[in-house]
């Protein structure tokens, strides 16, 4: 009976593998043991205010004793923000070792509203098996099973994947499609390469050489830019600023600090 389990779960392994190889890539921008942080920075008539910071941190870890890469990201406001916009989000994300998405978890307390966000993938037959599970504002549980021929991403693996991303092949104007998995909608979505450009540091005199994308979604039949992102032209491709278009106003994120990197810096300008 031992040997046969043993057999059982080898196999499984082995057939994990080959099915996640479809939404997987080549891990070459970080490494266990990153950490990064973040200045929150919001537009209150037409000056910008510190509301708050940002931290991220990747590890290698296990799940469902397979190894992988835990990666969660914590936003926290100030007080100056709490009295507009109360903001508490944590983000925890699983993948296996190619990036290929394997959990999700979302709780955020945006304003009055509170809710959690749980995706569960799977790949059975080499297709993507998404479960969607949201506990509403309203303490409502929904649920909804799909499975798609084509990979699902998240907020967090897709970060991962995209810093992945060879953009010397990228000219201005290029479309990399990305359907994300929000809440148990999936959101017709894709990043933009927008080029090349050198991003000075609110917070500090220390200035980037970054590649810049945007993430832009389709609904109700209309395109919305969420996020513009500035990434080091380096083989880290670490994001040092965000510029995120919310409904209540613009937010921009600056980077405060990193240690961890897998890559030198070779982007930073003296």
């Amino acid at each position: 009976m031992r040997m046969k389990r043993i057999i059982i779960l080898f196999l499984l392994s082995v057939t994990m593998t080959t099915a996640f190889a479809q939404c997987g890539i080549e891990n070459k921008a970080f490494k266990s043991g990153e950490f990064v942080g973040y200045d929150l920075y919001f537009n209150w008539k037409f000056v910008w205010l510190k509301v708050g910071t940002a931290s991220m941190s990747t590890v290698q870890s296990k799940y469902n004793g397979q190894d992988a890469y835990r990666c969660s990201l914590i936003t926290r406001g100030n007080n100056k923000l709490d009295n507009v916009f109360i903001m508490r989000d944590t983000l925890l994300s699983y993948t296996d070792m190619n990036l290929a998405p394997l959990y999700y978890r979302k709780a955020a307390r945006e304003g009055k509203r509170y809710y959690i966000d749980k995706f569960n993938y799977s790949y059975p037959k080499g297709n993507c098996h998404l479960h969607q599970h949201q506990i509403t504002s309203s303490g409502e549980h929904l649920d909804k099973d799909s499975e798609y021929k084509d990979c699902i991403y998240d907020m967090m693996s897709i970060y991962l994947r995209a810093r992945n991303f060879d953009a010397s092949n990228l000219k201005e104007g290029d479309k990399i499609p990305l359907p994300i998995a929000d809440g148990i909608k999936i959101v017709n979505s894709w990043l933009k390469y927008n080029g090349k450009t050198n991003v000075k540091m609110k917070n500090s005199n220390n200035k980037y050489r970054c590649l810049v994308f945007s993430f832009i979604e389709r609904e109700d039949g209309k395109n919305r830019e969420l996020i513009r992102f500035y990434i080091t032209d380096d083989k880290n491709h670490l994001p040092v600023r965000l510029d995120m278009f919310l409904n209540f106003g613009s937010a921009k994120a600056y980077l405060t600090g990193y240690k961890g990197l897998r890559n030198p810096m070779e982007s930073k300008i003296e």
